[in-house]
């Protein structure tokens, strides 16, 4: 190959190697070097909650959100702890009409956490989490994945800790309380970058 052609060629790879670099930047937030600690805490909160739900502990329950909390499924739209926790626990106890094993006993119920997207700004943090819960509802009792869906969350760091300021959780498989139809984690960025900081 002469080399006004090879010349020619490398540019051209380096440019694209540059322009979809660019690309790439532009859609990620940047990481603070706190990021990692952050992360680290809100997905510990996120656990447990869970734990809180599938043992029906709900002092631990409400102790993850902030006192003026936001919680939004199916059910509806409850704001603060003790609210909070009159909805869940009456929930709770109408879920065995749902999950039961085959002698009528109420279904042990398992969550589980997928995949976390997690945007962090000073003390204000925006999450997308892709979650399914499993019961020992099926044949003989055996385990069905019965619910999935997508938690949309916003945290605040309160005296140094961080707590959910607000849930939506989206059931997938509901009409109407589906995510999309852009990507969640595009969304949260939005949202995230448009949000004044703090």
């Amino acid at each position: 190959m002469p080399v006004r052609k090879l010349r020619t060629a490398v540019v051209s790879a380096a440019l694209l190697l540059v322009g979809g670099a660019g690309s790439i930047a532009q859609g990620a937030p940047a990481y603070s070097p706190r990021y990692a600690q952050d992360r680290a805490e809100i997905e510990d909160l996120m656990a447990r909650y869970l734990f809180a739900i599938d043992y029906f502990d709900w002092d631990a329950y409400v102790a993850t959100f902030t006192k003026d909390g936001v919680l939004e499924f199916a059910s509806g739209r409850t704001v603060g702890r003790e609210a909070i926790r009159a909805t869940v626990t009456k929930f709770s106890e109408g879920i065995a009409r749902f999950y039961h094993t085959e002698d009528g006993k109420p279904a042990k119920l398992r969550h589980v956490a997928l995949q976390s997207a997690i945007r962090v700004e000073g003390d204000r943090a925006w999450g997308r989490t892709l979650w399914m819960e499993m019961a020992n509802h099926g044949p003989q009792d055996t385990m069905k994945t019965g619910t999935f869906g997508i938690y949309e969350d916003e945290f605040s760091r309160v005296d140094g800790q961080w707590l959910i300021a607000k849930r939506r959780v989206l059931n997938e498989f509901l009409k109407g309380r589906e995510s999309g139809p852009g990507n969640p984690v595009a969304d949260m960025d939005r949202i995230a970058g448009a949000a004044p900081r703090r």
